[in-house]
């Protein structure tokens, strides 16, 4: 019976170390495909005229926000916080305990 065991605990060793090593090698290739793609300049010139385009959307959400808030005019004037300590904010009359 323990060499049964013996023989199931190093199959599975084996089983791992063969696994992880596939798995390594399955990883690098994934990631030098990566950087195949990433070096082509197909790639980076789709990726720069992208970012130029986010930039011009921001930009304009921007100034248009800024428009909007423009046309809103002035808000009302927000009170200030009530000083530390001086009890405005307790509905007692404005007396801490």
């Amino acid at each position: 019976m323990l060499g049964k065991v013996f023989i199931a605990m190093a199959g599975g060793a084996l089983g791992y170390v063969l696994g992880a090593k596939a798995g390594r090698e399955r990883y690098e290739q994934i990631l030098d495909q990566a950087r195949r793609v990433r070096r082509d300049p197909r790639v980076r010139q789709t990726a720069s005229r992208a970012a130029e385009g986010v930039k011009d959307v921001a930009q304009k959400a921007t100034e248009q926000a800024k428009d909007k808030i423009a046309d809103a005019g002035p808000s009302q004037p927000s009170q200030d916080p009530p000083e530390p300590g001086s009890g405005a904010h307790l509905d007692r009359g404005g007396q801490d305990e």
